[in-house]
């Protein structure tokens, strides 16, 4: 045996490029760094993305993905309910069950990733514009002219998804015919009688074409210590196309949104008539949220599923794939189930391109049924009539 042959070196690490830093991204991110690849992070927000989103229910999924990348929390991640509590429109409890189940927020799960990914390798201010591929790799155009190759795009950049506009450019998210008004309100400020009522339980009101809902999460430095929370609340309205959607979604610039509407930005006029609606409609404990909520945002509920979620070298994963609506409380869960399963396709599988086809065989089934789920409940509970099937 010749022993003087030359030493053979590793295989360089593969490189992911992931378009989209908030917790799909991250989630994709982490998975990856955890079999050995390269990755880095492109999101188009200049600045750090702390202060958006409200509360998420902390699903397996997520404790799942956490523990894959091996990621250490310091504190919990979320606020424990105990109950779940139906009122009707005065007030009275009509239904109480022992349902307990645990809430977090979108600042919460997003601290805790970013803990897990060296700063160096996240990208603000990238705002993608093109993708080429070949047989060798991909490569990622940004504004300004800023290029970056790898083996695999990743397209993680949420339901305005740039990457999908690329490979899917016929395919936007569908409308659903109703709204969500959120707030937070921080624990302290609530009055004792009407805490009392809400404290640690899952709240609900719902009545003909309408739904509001409040559970507590962490704080906004993502503290669960008592008196240091936030009590999060959503109300689902209806809203036709047309003038009444443009109204909602039309800020205090006098600009129309796409979808959504951030804190602080809603036109004067639509938050007093949004107020002075929920003085006819909701119960004392939860007029007493909204009348204390500073800075009330709402977002369209959307539908979308798309058809494939692997183009060669670029993939979708999360809601540039799939939005389901709030009411699976499975949109962040869904991203973090989609980012292991990835990560333990390509790490017990070689060969890129069958790895990738294995992960979305069952991506785009769990997806696709998630979403049918979604809109099935949500039409029930706001009383829209399915359209007739072809």
């Amino acid at each position: 045996m010749n022993d003087s042959s030359p030493h053979q070196s590793p295989a360089p690490a593969r490189k992911a490029l992931v378009i989209g830093g908030s917790l799909g991204g991250l989630f994709a991110a982490t998975a990856l760094r955890a079999i050995g690849w390269q990755v880095e992070v492109f999101e188009r927000s200049p600045a750090a993305l702390d202060s958006r989103g409200g509360g998420i229910v902390l699903q397996p999924d997520v404790l799942r993905a956490f523990d894959f990348a091996g990621i250490q929390h310091t504190q919990a991640l979320g606020v424990r309910s105990r109950h779940r509590v139906f009122l009707d429109a005065a007030g009275k409890i009509r239904h109480n069950q022992l349902m307990p189940q645990t809430q977090t927020s979108w600042n919460t799960l997003y601290a805790a990733l970013m803990s897990g990914l060296p700063s160096e390798h996240y990208h603000r201010g990238a705002t993608l514009i093109d993708v080429r591929q070949d047989d060798h790799g991909v490569t990622a155009t940004f504004e300004g002219g800023k290029q970056a190759q790898g083996d695999l795009l990743i397209g993680a950049d949420g339901g305005h998804s740039t990457v999908r506009s690329l490979v899917l450019p016929d395919m936007q998210p569908d409308y659903s015919g109703y709204l969500v008004w959120r707030g937070l309100v921080d624990e302290r400020d609530l009055p004792d009688q009407t805490r009392a009522l809400l404290y640690e339980n899952f709240v609900f009101q719902q009545s003909p074409e309408s739904l509001m809902l409040t559970y507590m999460v962490p704080g906004a430095d993502g503290s669960t210590r008592v008196g240091e929370r936030r009590f999060n609340w959503l109300w689902y309205l209806k809203a036709a196309p047309g003038a009444e959607l443009d109204a909602a979604l039309t800020d205090h610039a006098g600009r129309r949104r796409p979808h959504s509407v951030p804190p602080g930005a809603m036109a004067p006029a639509q938050e007093a008539a949004f107020r002075a609606l929920a003085k006819g409609r909701i119960n004392p404990a939860f007029l007493e949220l909204i009348c204390l909520t500073p800075d009330i945002f709402v977002q369209s509920i959307l539908d979308l599923k798309v058809p494939r979620m692997v183009f060669d070298r670029v993939l979708l994963t999360g809601d540039a794939a799939f939005i389901p609506r709030p009411h699976t409380a499975g949109s962040t869960a869904k991203a973090a189930s989609n980012a292991v399963a990835l990560a333990q396709a390509l790490n017990h599988q070689p060969d890129v391109r069958k790895a990738l086809d294995t992960w979305q065989h069952d991506q785009l089934r769990n997806g696709a049924q998630m979403v049918d789920w979604g809109i099935s409940m949500g039409n029930r509970i706001m009383g829209i009539d399915p359209l007739p099937t072809r």
